[in-house]
């Protein structure tokens, strides 16, 4: 089998779990090849969860879930260094973050100096303890879950922070069709029990490797540098799309083209995923020139329609 039929057989394995989100899951999957990180925000109930704990089973991989909290410290999700007696050695014991998926369970919830400690694992694939360095993975992906920040016992994640997801997916309410089909049938308690893994660790490796070979055109990246440059010069923006988000949007367009079994990137690659890849990236002014709060991502996707696609 091979690797485009093997994310084929993936694919439609979790959205036997996760009902009537096809997009939500084709743009996990698209982290997972780009070798990113995925910020599911949304409201509780929606299927955040059933999502991640989906992908973990169906990848032969190993799966950590945190449930960060407000009283939880950074060396409880990296690991300490413990004293043995007969040694007379520290050694270092591996927290839950050493695996191949990692379910961050709401990640608002916990403080930032816990946030924070995810930086360095997230953005370079190794944890640092006392002055030894330890590698994650491969493959090493976060998917973090996050209750939207009006919530009681929220905190806002702070920019850096953000910057290091690669995609932001929300996921929405279903159609009453799909929330009938989930009434009746509870696929997150039957279909998910009985799922089997469809990819290997060593799979899933090889699948992200072809996406360093796919082939992006000079107009597909003149394309990328103008949305970036629409962001930074726009008069409703504080913050526009860094260098950073550049890369994530081009790197998740080619993991996209892996997914779709080409080998180079069309204009829909990049439109598809550039609310995802660069909305959370922004910063936007408390009221814009006609006085109105505003939206970062309805800006940015204002600013989107306003740049011709190549063809």
């Amino acid at each position: 089998m091979t690797e485009v039929e093997k994310l084929s057989e993936l694919r439609s394995t979790v959205e036997s779990v996760l009902l009537g989100k096809p997009e939500v899951v084709r743009q996990v999957l698209v982290a997972l090849l780009a070798r990113g990180h995925v910020l599911l925000e949304d409201l509780p109930g929606v299927g955040k969860t059933v999502l991640t704990r989906a992908l973990a089973r169906s990848l032969d991989c190993e799966f950590s879930r945190i449930q960060l909290t407000p009283d939880l410290l950074p060396s409880d999700i990296l690991g300490v260094s413990v004293y043995d007696s007969q040694t007379g050695r520290f050694h270092f014991k591996r927290g839950p973050l050493f695996a191949n998926v990692i379910l961050a369970d709401e990640i608002n919830r916990t403080t930032p100096r816990t946030q924070s400690a995810l930086l360095e694992a997230m953005n370079e694939a190794q944890v640092t303890a006392d002055g030894q360095t330890h590698p994650l993975g491969p493959p090493f992906m976060v998917l973090a879950t996050q209750n939207p920040a009006e919530f009681e016992g929220t905190y806002f994640l702070p920019e850096n922070q953000l910057d290091r997801f690669m995609l932001r997916v929300r996921i929405g309410y279903p159609s009453a069709e799909v929330e009938r089909r989930i009434l009746r049938t509870q696929p997150s308690r039957t279909r998910l029990e009985e799922l089997e893994p469809v990819m290997s660790g060593e799979e899933a490796i090889a699948c992200q490797q072809l996406v360093d070979a796919v082939e992006v055109d000079d107009a597909i990246m003149d394309y990328i540098l103008a949305i970036a440059e629409a962001t930074r010069s726009s008069g409703d923006l504080t913050v526009g799309l860094s260098p950073r988000g550049s890369l994530a949007l081009l790197q998740a367009a080619r993991a996209s083209a892996v997914l779709a079994g080409r080998n180079y990137v069309v204009p829909d690659d990049v439109k598809g995923l550039a609310v995802a890849a660069c909305a959370h990236r922004l910063e936007t002014k408390a009221f814009l020139h006609d006085g109105s709060g505003g939206d970062a991502e309805e800006i940015f996707r204002q600013i989107l329609e306003t740049i011709p696609a190549p063809r």
